[in-house]
């Protein structure tokens, strides 16, 4: 008996000895751990995020994707899944379970190890709040420490709370509200039984069994949550089996990374937008605040800016041909998925322009590889690469096997081969009354290239700027019946200072005598630069400014009046609204209200509104005026092709600058304007025939096609104070100011005819021919205004942008 004794008093004292010591530790320890406040005055780093006017999540920055939800809001069946997954007695013990400890500790001894550390989700609490998540027994201690620090100061619903909102669940989610999004595209409150046990079983090892990157791994942990609950008696049996049997749809890598938004947004422009402006007024903690801005784009004309734009570019770079795969690797023969997946690790997909290796290429068929699948190309979809399929083409064009090319799903014939479009497009459109953004795209794809064309690109406008050159004709005295020569034009070296300039018409042609309506509808240059040489480019100078251009951009030259300045396609958009609205002058915004993390309102824009607080800049006779010509470039001049919006509200105009640098249509509805742009970030050739009309026109009409279906025609009022009398050769009437003579053909200077006798116009020139011409040093023979347009310009491409 006596040897049966000493082994116990023996191991008694052994474990007397080591509580005492434990003791000891822990009161020495007691008063060294962390305060609590950071757990009871709970900041989650929540992400800044962005929304449309109408609710919907933009984009989202910060490291951390997070959405703190109530513990009341946290569907029962995800309770149940996570305490029988983690703690199942969590609402029983005071914060360590002895009985998981001494399960884990008799597992480690027989093992050898330290491979299980029965935390309970208080200890976990405890750990990634103030603790690293090193395996040693020390930490393990302040652990325990912790947990039981926490449970005297918390209920167990608030340390609940605190766990479901801070674990981290992979797919940069932090908290289940934010990781059920990310994986299943909904909000907590309407998961499944199954998709609770698959996210319960995410806390263990959120890249080991993450859905989307190991789907047969997180499906066998789900399996054990699943049973773990009804062992728990938190499931039944019928449950469970129905569980097992459903098929779980998680989101595809890409729109996980937008945060579960199954149908995510094309505004990242407006997003960064939205960004710069949060920085700007909170700093660096925008990222960690939970703010939430709401813009003032709507969701359907968001969409449809960027169909119109994306399809406008590619039929753009479809009329002006393939021009060679991407790149080429060497292929190896017998080159497995997993080879063939990293050769196109380098190469982004850009929305629907897919990235793909070519394994075979003939005249006939091609066939490629992209993750983990091949397509068989045939047919119409061979059709824009087909020169580059010939084996005559260049071996450095040709598309063969190792070729990195794009392709693309269409609805008509399948997978076709395409290329990233090198040309960029800009288009924005505005409410006219607010200024309110409605929606904005500033270039073909944001992470190609993240230089916002819209509010960064200083471009020459051409004949987009025609109309303020006439506004201020209107305001000189004339109106659209005036009668003005639309003859050749020839202005020497010695008139100059520089070289001579001989302007042209687009089509090389001269009409004589037409009226200022004729004129613009058909975008006549001689009679737009005679218009400027009688008002003076000094005054237009002066008077582009109420529309919001930047005189000092536009010099007072009469290269002016086509269009030889720059401007933005924002500045456009304000220019233009002038004419939509009546005459007042508003100020674009794209951000229409800021919430802080607890959504309190903390700013709102309270803009100018047209005929309220909008300081009127032009007689509404003039806006009624310019609204009835620039209705006639739609219905019979260089706009023509927007008749098919039938629509009798329609009123706009197109730009082309030398050398097809620039292409650009600016219009409108009585509701909406709208500005799209066409050109290269460094400005270049864009082609023969790439106008105004034909490159930016057509993206201007798919937008309104969508913007304005079901939106009634409107149209502006006629003011007081116009008369209508027959222009002076009797063909048609037309409307001047009261105060006015009726419309007569306005003189022409005397010495206009001597450089006219010997001047032969030549067939055919771009719309708008601008010289480079240096001011002139020497005095005119008689007062001859200056000319000289500002340097080319050229786009600064920023430093991209850190996100």
């Amino acid at each position: 008996m006596r040897w049966v004794l000493y082994p116990v008093a023996a191991l008694t004292a052994l474990v007397t000895l080591g509580l005492a010591t434990l003791a000891a530790i822990s009161i020495l320890a007691w008063p060294n751990l962390p305060s609590l406040e950071v757990l009871t005055d709970y900041r989650p780093r929540v992400p800044l995020r962005i929304y449309t006017a109408d609710g919907h999540l933009i984009s989202e920055f910060g490291e951390e994707r997070r959405s703190v939800v109530k513990i009341e809001d946290v569907p029962p069946i995800l309770k149940h899944a996570i305490l029988a997954a983690e703690d199942e007695r969590f609402y029983e013990h005071p914060g360590i379970d002895p009985i998981g400890i001494a399960r884990a500790a008799l597992a480690n001894l027989t093992s050898g190890g330290r491979g299980q550390g029965a935390s309970t989700i208080t200890m976990q609490v405890a750990r990634n709040f103030f603790l690293s998540r090193e395996k040693t027994y020390n930490r393990k201690l302040y652990e325990i420490l912790l947990a039981l620090k926490i449970e005297r100061n918390l209920s167990k619903d608030q340390i609940l709370e605190l766990y479901i909102n801070q674990i981290y669940l992979g797919q940069r989610a932090y908290g289940f509200s934010a990781a059920a999004r990310a994986y299943f595209g909904k909000p907590l409150s309407e998961i499944s039984l199954a998709e609770a046990a698959m996210l319960a079983g995410l806390p263990k090892a959120p890249s080991a069994y993450n859905p989307i990157a190991n789907p047969s791994r997180a499906t066998l942990r789900q399996h054990y949550v699943l049973r773990r609950m009804v062992e728990a008696g938190f499931s039944d049996n019928a449950s469970y089996q129905k569980a097992l049997k459903e098929p779980l749809r998680t989101q595809t890598g890409s729109v996980a990374r937008n945060g579960g938004n199954s149908t995510p947004m094309h505004g990242d422009y407006v997003a960064e937008m939205a960004r710069q402006i949060a920085v700007e007024q909170f700093g660096e903690e925008a990222y960690q605040l939970g703010i939430k801005i709401v813009t003032t784009i709507t969701r359907d004309d968001q969409e449809a800016a960027y169909a119109a734009l994306r399809k406008g570019v590619m039929d753009y770079d479809r009329r002006h041909g393939y021009r060679g795969p991407e790149r080429f690797v060497e292929l190896p023969q017998g080159a497995d998925g997993e080879a063939l997946d990293d050769i196109l690790a380098d190469s982004s997909d850009h929305d629907d322009l897919l990235a793909a290796v070519v394994l075979e290429a003939s005249p006939s068929g091609v066939k490629v590889f992209r993750r983990g699948e091949t397509y068989d190309i045939t047919g119409d979809g061979l059709r824009f690469a087909a020169p580059m399929l010939s084996e005559k083409s260049p071996q450095g064009r040709r598309v063969r096997r190792g070729a990195v090319i794009r392709i693309r799903s269409t609805e008509k014939q399948g997978w076709e081969i395409v290329q990233l479009p090198e040309v960029e497009a800009a288009l924005v459109s505005v409410d006219p009354h607010t200024g309110a953004v409605r929606a904005l795209v500033g270039g073909f794809d944001f992470n190609s290239n993240k230089y916002n064309h819209v509010t960064q690109a200083q471009r020459q406008p051409g004949s987009s700027f025609k109309p303020f050159i006439y506004s201020a004709g209107l305001e000189r005295g004339y109106s659209p019946g005036t009668l003005i020569e639309d003859e050749p034009l020839y202005f020497p070296a010695g008139v100059t200072g520089s070289q001579a300039w001989e302007p042209k018409n687009y089509d090389g042609k001269f009409a004589g005598l037409m009226t200022l309506r004729e004129a613009l509808a058909r975008s006549k240059n001689m009679a737009s630069i005679r218009l400027l040489q009688n008002i003076t480019p000094d005054y237009a100078q002066d008077y582009i400014g109420r529309f919001g251009f930047d005189p000092a951009r536009n010099p007072p030259y009469l290269t002016m009046a086509l269009g030889a300045g720059s401007a933005t396609p924002w500045e456009m958009a304000t220019a233009y609204s002038v004419f939509a609205n009546g005459g007042y002058r508003i100020d674009p915004y794209i951000v229409k209200e800021i919430h802080d993390g607890n959504g309190k309102l903390i700013a709102k824009i309270d803009p100018p509104v047209a005929g309220e607080s909008a300081p009127r800049v032009i007689d509404p006779r003039n806006a009624w005026l310019m609204d009835s010509m620039l209705q006639d470039v739609v219905r019979r001049g260089t706009g023509a092709r927007a008749r098919s919006l039938n629509r009798g509200d329609i009123a706009g105009k197109t730009g082309t600058t030398n050398d097809y640098l620039d292409a650009w249509f600016c219009g409108y509805s009585p509701n909406l304007v709208a500005i799209s742009w066409m050109g290269f970030s460094q400005p270049k050739n864009m082609g023969r025939g790439e106008t105004g009309g034909a490159a930016a026109l057509p993206i201007w009409i798919n937008y309104m096609r969508a913007a304005l279906k079901g939106v009634p025609e409107k149209s502006l009022a006629r003011p007081e104070g116009l008369l209508s009398a027959p222009v002076a050769d009797g063909s048609l009437e037309d409307f001047h100011y009261a105060e006015n003579e009726p419309p007569a053909l306005k003189p022409e200077p005397d010495w206009l005819e001597q450089l006219f006798s010997s001047h032969t116009p030549a067939l055919e020139a771009p719309e708008e021919a601008i010289p480079p011409v240096a001011p002139a040093p020497k005095p005119a023979p008689r007062p001859v205004p200056q000319m000289q347009p500002p340097a080319p310009v050229v786009d600064r491409m920023p430093t991209p942008i850190r996100r």
